[in-house]
């Protein structure tokens, strides 16, 4: 399926009832599927905000387990699969709520920990369900990842457990709480957990997602040089982003000894970036610049706006001395640009004929101990071996700081595998849940730049909770799930269950 952008017709009532022509679901899972949302689609929004009011972001100086944050979410879970009468495992890191008996299981995998949210950058507060600031649109960080699947998952296991659809398989759904942050505790568990055979993430796209791109990271660091002539401009600070794995929508740069030629110069081309905001705020001798893009989730950076490339681009028309801001703001000119192709970095672009091209997005520039250090997320398909980029990107930085003339105090590289799953017998199944609930007859298997923990698991695929061509609001600092979509997938999570579950 070639992926394109969703009509609003995709949600009429004529493409959800039942009545489509040429379906292949089950009686019982359609039918169950209509009664999850008849009786639960208020009580799965209730849920959503009581989930999402616990700030279940990673703290490096708290352990998880004394986290208040992680251990309310726990609570709040307990209770919930208690009051649905599902069953409730705590496993530390892991949480599991299950349904059934029997060796042979079904595993929905999914997670409950958030990214970071800018309080400043909402309406209301980021962990508290915003029903009415846009109507049609339930707003909170973790609304689409991944707390509001985790609450369509429970509410499609009371309606399968209310109806007694009998079922071949258990359904086990776990839950993991540091998704965002750190594999090893989930790595550590499934060495002895008895493996699923069937296993499937909401925490991704629709149709079926069947290949996902190797997370990847190239760290740069400029080094803290002190400037010898301090009469002429230079940039005395450049920062920007809040996390490594979001499209930062703020940047930050400070020109010292700005010239008005300089200053008017800065300004024209910067007025070239429509897309862009920019404040510019002249000081005695300085000129302090903001600029203002759009956030989104660094899988998919056409979604986006980075800031901190377009800002770094607004100050491309004068040659930097080389302190840290000013190497910082040359090496991403020269090598990273405003593109998402890395196309500028030496012979490091590349793509895949079903899994498309590596993506690239700066997304932090934040001082540190030996410098500032930038961070560039590439998400890399299959194609080309790790060594063979590996060494294309070390290539194309040493001959940058060879023609530039600066040397560059620290680089790093990190490159995660790709994943692709070509034979998992489910696939079929759920395209057929997802052509009859959305009336998309070509619907096919699809790649995408997201990272789930579907790599982990044997054959492992993914199964939304966003439609194809639409944009992935989690880890932006607008992240919703409409009503509409949230209806949506309650009917086709519980006909999933109860097809891939009687497989």
């Amino acid at each position: 399926m070639k992926l394109k952008p969703v009509l609003l017709s995709l949600f009429s009532p004529l493409l959800l009832s039942s009545a489509l022509a040429g379906a292949d679901v089950s009686p019982v899972a359609q039918n169950t599927a209509d009664y999850a949302v008849r009786k639960y689609e208020t009580a799965m929004i209730d849920t959503l905000a009581e989930l999402v009011r616990f700030e279940t972001v990673a703290r490096d100086d708290v352990p998880l387990e004394q986290n208040e944050a992680f251990s309310g979410f726990k609570h709040a879970l307990r209770d919930q699969a208690r009051r649905l009468g599902l069953e409730y495992q705590d496993h530390g890191h892991v949480v599991i709520i299950a349904l059934g008996e029997g060796p042979e299981k079904l595993g929905i995998v999914t997670h409950g920990d958030v990214q970071p949210a800018n309080p400043a950058k909402w309406r209301k507060s980021p962990f508290y369900l915003d029903r009415d600031s846009e109507p049609g649109k339930l707003i909170a960080r973790g609304s689409e990842d991944d707390k509001g699947p985790i609450a369509t998952a429970l509410y499609a296991m009371k309606a399968i457990k209310d109806r007694g659809v009998p079922m071949k398989r258990r359904i086990e759904l776990l839950i993991y709480l540091a998704e965002e942050s750190d594999w090893a505790p989930l790595k550590a568990f499934l060495k002895t957990y008895p493996l699923p055979a069937y296993n499937i993430t909401i925490d991704a796209n629709y149709p079926v997602v069947t290949a996902e791109k190797g997370w990847s990271e190239v760290q740069v660091t400029a080094a803290a040089t002190a400037l010898e002539n301090t009469g002429k401009p230079y940039l005395s600070e450049f920062y920007g982003g809040y996390f490594r794995s979001q499209v930062p929508d703020e940047a930050h740069a400070s020109v010292v000894n700005a010239t008005p030629q300089l200053m008017r110069a800065i300004r024209a081309r910067a007025a070239a970036h429509k897309a862009v905001q920019y404040e510019f705020a002249e000081r005695d001798g300085g000129l302090d610049i903001v600029a203002r893009g759009r956030a989104t989730h660094s899988s998919e950076p056409e979604h986006g706006v980075n800031a901190i490339a377009f800002l770094a681009d607004a100050l491309q028309v004068y040659d930097w001395p080389a302190n840290a801001a000013g190497s910082t703001v040359r090496y991403l000119n020269d090598l990273v640009g405003t593109g998402i192709l890395a196309e500028q970095f030496g012979d490091i672009a590349y793509r895949d004929d079903f899994m498309g091209p590596m993506t690239a997005a700066v997304t932090m520039v934040k001082a540190e101990g030996e410098g500032l250090t930038s961070y560039l997320n590439l998400r890399r398909p299959t194609g080309k071996s790790a060594e063979q980029l590996d060494g294309e990107i070390r290539h194309a930085l040493a001959d940058w700081q060879k023609q530039s003339g600066i040397e560059l105090a620290n680089i790093e590289v990190e490159l995660g595998d790709p994943y692709r799953v070509d034979e998992a017998p489910h696939v079929e199944p759920l395209l057929q849940v997802f052509r009859q609930f959305t009336g998309i007859e070509d619907a096919g298997p699809v790649a995408i730049g997201g990272s789930t923990n579907a790599k982990l698991l044997p054959n492992a695929v993914s199964f939304g909770p966003s439609m194809p061509g639409a944009a992935y609001t989690g880890h932006s600092e607008h992240e919703f799930i409409t009503v509409e979509q949230f209806r949506l997938n309650l009917q086709m999570y519980t006909a999933m269950m109860i097809e891939i579950g009687n497989l």
